[in-house]
């Protein structure tokens, strides 16, 4: 009678998938360089290095997110649809106006929205910014 009870029982089996290096009940009796994937199988608890990584570890640390990086970056997006510079990825330069305007008329709401809350320097830096993509839009369009 005690062995008829004994298979009655069941299994659980978790297929969730868990993120990048998340401890489960599963895996904490196993060895720290192996973990059971939900399949079953043994696999490394350190996978190999995506390309990703090797290329941030090659770049360097990222800069602080600041407003003038934001200023920077959003300009260096406008000049990239302005033709003024190459993509970086592709080294190809090329020219989309509609989407440089976009750019540029969020750098200017941008301006409005933050009028009276910028130091100095940031307001001078988004003013100059600015004005030099609106040129630089107007020569490129031909109005």
């Amino acid at each position: 009678m005690a062995e008829k009870e004994e298979e009655k029982g069941f299994v659980i089996k978790d297929r969730r998938r868990f993120a990048e290096g998340a401890e489960t009940e599963q895996n904490e009796g196993a060895p720290q360089s192996e973990a059971a994937s939900p399949a079953g199988e043994q696999k490394s608890a350190r996978p190999e290095e995506a390309p990703d990584r090797e290329e941030e570890k090659a770049r360097g640390p990222l800069p602080e997110v600041t407003l003038a990086t934001f200023i920077f970056s959003l300009s260096s997006s406008a000049l990239v649809h302005l033709g003024e510079i190459p993509e970086p990825e592709t080294n190809r330069t090329l020219v989309d106006l509609p989407i440089a305007k976009q750019i540029i008329d969020t750098l200017g709401m941008l301006q409005e929205k933050t009028k009276g809350n910028l130091d100095q320097d940031e307001e001078r830096l988004l003013k100059s910014v600015l004005y030099d993509l609106r040129m630089r839009y107007i020569q490129k369009s031909g109005k």
